[in-house]
């Protein structure tokens, strides 16, 4: 039986709850009043007085006090139990499914569900129920095993970046086989078509129970370019009250690294569902721009990525001869200002002046010339991927460029003088364009008819010329060449870039074929015709949590899919690179809107939140024996045995009157946290993260003991005794160094402390994640504390990981080192991977990695317990045997050495003014 929350274990009991009145009657008995006879001998007693006076009545107020206990007896036996769990569910047996949408909306609560996970088959286990489990966004027939199995694969479950789609519901429904089950389905509460098809099929083979977190989901749409700025779209599922949201804008500083740009804040207005928003930014800023993302929302859905559609691009344009005064239609550059100024930004100068801001595209209008630098430097330019345009013009056509060997930045061989009605080889009329070939570019633009060539510069018959012509004329002259140059490219037009030799420029075709070459912004989608026949190479893809991963192990993907497909297992959201420019796939596309979820009434829907059970009785009969203690006093105080009941009552007061004041002087003082941060603050003091494991933590005390005791001997550091650190708690920016051992069994920090510890590495300190398996599965593999050690860094901010170098700066802070051993000797340390540019400069012996300290150093070797020394500087625990334990003993210490030493340091040990010293020590 329950009430509210609370139930009963014996609620039979609870029956003597109606005797209460009898017991009020009972103790409210007296004997018969006397009669009462006037006896002269009683004057005799007259002004005598009596020490202990006994009431003729028990009062009420004892009386209740006395049935508030008898009650409080009685619930107590009774075997109350806060927050009781259903009985006839957590006693069910037979088979268990657990049914997950694993979507980009799952992630936002997806912590919460792994715990509920963890009770369920915890529970499942208990009972001896095999379990399965079917991920919807990528369904596989469930395989029902242990539950105890199923617990040490939950670190591989994680949602996914996209939606299952009304396929993927037909498919889950034809994989559950013929037997009965209970279903346990955490849905992602959004409304999918598909999914009562599913749900019919569950409830066929038993019982369907759904679990649904009530955060509320917040999700971005790709940003659009309008009016010069960028719209933000933001929609959520439910309406409701006004809200406010924050989108944050990241992109990459001059040096590569990701940074937050720009914020914008976003309101939702009672009831709506949508928020938008103009977002302008300078066009620097704007064109490093990576991504936008809602703050505090932790899934794929409140990231929309950019791509080159958001980009103005830099273009400069530079002309073989000036502009004629009063004649701007005959300038070289006038129409392409006109069909780029609207959508790019155009740089003026000399080539010597616009190279150094590295423009996406150079435009040179009839130049012929360059010089040696000029072309040496537009080379360099050109194969780091930049793209030249060239148009001919009367100039190109006189000069001898590209004549008898074909010029460097020329895509094909000229020949000399060139093709004009009227000339030696007249056409004898104007030329109009032929189709655009499949392998163009231009593929699927249509050809106006109005459009003609009268004069152009001739290609050279060549092998390769095929391969080059993008655009050709009716007749099968090339128009339009192009050639690839190391990362780049350089296209030539054999038309100027005006009317002169040609009806090109006046028409729309003139701008689409810019666009096309990825000269201007394209600001939608390619179509499919462009689409088809295309290959895109994924660069990075959005995990379910909105984290970007690399992708250059996954295959290319068809083009046409960006129209015809949605996300999905083999076309994940993320950057896609094609053959001209960068598309991004984003988990929502335009025009969105999200519709919760709406389940049939008969269906019990329970949140993700399953309170402990807390049994009440103790406190029920602690209780009753306090309000039998107050009635003992109450009885002694009437009986005139103890202090008169108004000094008990003053005293009462008094301490009432007195305790504000003593807890206004204990908030004065300091706390032991303030202390503790104090005196870390005043002094280098290492740190360990407390696990609740008694001897773990004793261990790690010793080890960072042991280690600052090899410091102060060895070394300019002094440490302090070593201090263990409460996550919780204490204040972490403190401490330079912390070393968190790992258990299995410990506890996960909160959100709070997680924040602390995201602050705490990208301030500058370090972590020691120290897993004490002599990593024997692999790093993360299927160790019991490599899987912990998964869980407890997922929230964290940290960076991609790689086996430390033979060049690391830890290699060589102050002893120069090889291995790193603990108590174990695993090779596999991980610290922060080094720039994708890092080269060995000639002269130097190390790279120049990073110039900041590594936040995190993982491994597995137990260094603590090769440090630990007890007050004596004796060795706790023995490492190895003989010689050989106390040399990997030694070169612990020294390990321990150089990781203090790189926090305290950072990266000095790379400068040049080293190198001489490190020279002669290696060649030793």
């Amino acid at each position: 039986m329950t009430i509210g929350p609370i139930g009963f274990a014996a609620p039979w009991l609870l029956v003597a709850l109606a005797a209460l009145p009898i017991l009020w009657l009972i103790l409210r008995a007296v004997p018969p009043a006397p009669i009462r006879r006037r006896f002269p001998g009683v004057a005799l007693l007259l002004g005598l007085r009596d020490d202990d006076s006994v009431s003729d009545r028990t009062p009420w107020w004892l009386l209740l006090l006395r049935m508030l206990a008898v009650a409080a007896v009685i619930i107590g036996l009774a075997g109350p139990i806060l927050n009781p769990q259903d009985q006839a569910q957590a006693n069910r047996t037979g088979p268990m499914l657990i049914v997950l949408d694993s979507s980009w909306a799952s992630a936002r609560d997806w912590p919460a569900q792994e715990d509920l996970l963890e009770s369920l088959l915890a529970e499942a286990g208990r009972n001896a129920r095999p379990v399965g489990i079917l991920q919807l966004s990528d369904p596989e027939a469930p395989v029902f095993q242990s539950a105890e199995t199923w617990r040490t694969r939950l670190t591989g479950l994680a949602p996914a970046a996209w939606s299952p789609q009304p396929e993927d519901y037909e498919q889950a429904a034809t994989l559950l086989g013929e037997e009965d089950f209970e279903t346990r389905w955490f849905s992602d509460g959004l409304a999918r078509e598909g999914r009562q098809t599913l749900l019919d099929a569950l409830q066929d083979r038993g019982p369907v129970t759904v679990h649904e977190s009530a955060v509320p989901i917040y999700a971005l749409t790709p940003a659009v370019v309008e009016d010069d700025a960028l719209r933000l779209t933001a929609t959520r599922a439910n309406p409701g009250p006004a809200r406010d949201i924050t989108v944050e804008a990241h992109g990459r500083d001059p040096s590569g690294a990701q940074r937050l740009l720009a914020t914008q804040e976003m309101t939702f207005e009672a009831g709506a569902k949508e928020a938008t928003t103009l977002l302008s930014l300078p066009a620097e800023l704007r064109a490093r721009l990576t991504r936008f993302e809602i703050a505090g929302q932790s899934h794929a859905g409140a990231v929309t990525l950019t791509d080159d559609s958001l980009k103005r691009r830099e273009v400069a344009l530079i002309a073989g001869r000036e502009d004629r005064e009063g004649l701007e239609l005959l300038s070289p550059l006038h129409y392409l200002e006109q069909a780029l100024e609207p959508t790019a930004d155009l740089l003026d100068g000399s080539l010597s002046d616009v190279l150094p801001a590295n423009p996406d595209v150079v435009v040179l209008a009839d130049v012929a010339t360059l010089s040696g630098a000029e072309q040496a430097d537009l080379m360099d330019w050109t194969d780091r991927g930049g793209m030249l345009l060239r148009f001919a013009g009367p100039r190109l056509a006189a000069s001898d460029v590209s004549r008898s060997d074909e010029d460097p930045l020329m895509p094909v061989r000229l020949r000399a003088g060139g093709r004009s009605v009227g000339g030696a080889m007249s056409w004898g009329e104007p030329k109009e364009l032929a189709p655009f070939p499949e392998s163009s570019p231009f593929f699927g633009l249509d050809v106006p008819s109005d459009v003609t060539v009268t004069a152009q510069v001739m290609a050279q018959p060549d092998p390769t010329l095929a391969d080059r012509v993008i655009a050709q004329l009716s007749d099968g002259t090339p128009l339009v060449t192009r050639k690839r140059i190391g990362q780049g490219q350089v296209v030539l037009f054999h038309v100027t870039a005006n009317a002169e030799w040609s009806t090109l420029p006046l028409s729309g075709l003139f701008v689409q074929m810019l666009e096309r070459l990825a000269i201007s912004s394209s600001l939608a989608l390619p179509d499919l015709a462009e689409l088809e026949g295309t290959t895109w190479q994924p660069v990075q893809v959005l995990s379910g949590s909105g984290v970007l991963e690399d992708a250059s192990t996954l295959p290319g993907v068809d083009g046409t899919r960006f129209v015809e497909d949605v996300p999905g297992p083999d076309f994940r959201p993320g950057l896609y690179d094609g053959p001209d420019r960068r598309l991004a796939l984003n988990v929502l596309p335009s025009g969105t809107t999200l519709t919760p979820v709406s389940w049939p009434a008969n269906l019990p829907v329970l949140g993700l939140d399953r309170p402990p059970e807390a049994a009440l009785g103790g406190w029920f009969l602690a209780g009753a024996l306090l309000i039998l203690m107050a009635d003992i006093l109450a009885s002694l105080g009437l009986s005139g045995r103890l202090l008169p009941a108004r000094a008990t009552m003053s005293a009462l007061v008094l301490a009432l009157l007195l305790t504000p004041h003593m807890a206004d002087a204990q908030d004065s003082t300091m706390t032991e946290a303030d202390e503790k941060a104090l005196m870390a603050a005043s002094e280098v003091v290492l740190g360990h993260v407390i696990t609740g494991d008694r001897s773990l933590d004793n261990a790690a005390h010793a080890g960072l003991r042991g280690l600052g005791e090899t410091l102060f001997f060895r070394t300019s550091v002094e440490p302090a005794d070593p201090v263990g650190v409460n996550l919780e708690t204490d204040e972490l920016s403190v401490y330079p160094f912390l070393y968190w051992p790992i258990s299995p069994d410990q506890p996960i920090p909160s959100e709070e402390a997680y924040v602390k510890l995201n602050d705490y590495l990208r301030t500058g300190g370090m972590i020691l994640f120290d897993t004490r398996d002599a990593n024997v599965a692999g790093f993360g593999a299927s160790s019991p504390a490599g899987r912990k050690l998964q869980r407890l860094a997922r929230p964290l901010d940290i960076p991609p990981l790689e086996p430390i170098p033979e060049d690391h700066v830890l290699t060589r802070t102050f002893y120069l080192l090889q291995d790193f051993p603990g108590r174990h000797t695993g090779r596999s340390v991980w610290v922060e991977s080094a720039p994708a540019d890092a080269e060995q400069v000639e002269g130097m012996p190390f790279r120049n990695l990073n110039d900041n300290v590594t936040p995190v150093v993982i491994g597995g070797n137990d260094w603590a317990s090769a440090w630990a020394m007890d007050e004596r500087g004796n060795p706790l625990f023995p490492v190895g045997r003989g010689f050989a334990g106390e040399r990997q003993r030694e070169l612990a210490y020294r390990f321990g050495v150089n990781l203090v030493m790189h926090v305290l340091t950072g990266n000095y040990k790379s400068d040049q003014v080293h190198v001489p010293a490190l020279l002669d020590r290696l060649g030793q």
